[in-house]
């Protein structure tokens, strides 16, 4: 079960950029999600830091299989938050 979040992990800032205001457009979300930076655990070198998309869902309306897709598409994936 969902906790209405659903979080698309990116390989680096551009791409979570990019999927950011995507996922704005094919949700249409009022406002684009704001790309935040995740360092590995345990990992110091800033080149291993993967981007969040993190897209608030309460209400469940958002397809988790359109995301995935969009993620797949810049070399990341979903996690369900």
């Amino acid at each position: 079960m969902s906790d209405g979040r659903h979080v698309l992990v990116l390989p680096d800032r551009d791409a979570a950029d990019e999927v950011a205001a995507e996922a704005a457009g094919l949700l249409g979300l009022a406002e684009e999600p704001r790309p935040l930076r995740d360092a590995l655990a345990g990992e110091d070198d800033a080149e291993d830091a993967q981007w969040l998309v993190v897209v608030e869902d309460p209400e469940g309306l958002h397809d988790p299989g359109a995301l995935a897709a969009l993620a797949e598409a810049y070399d990341g994936w979903l996690e369900r938050g």
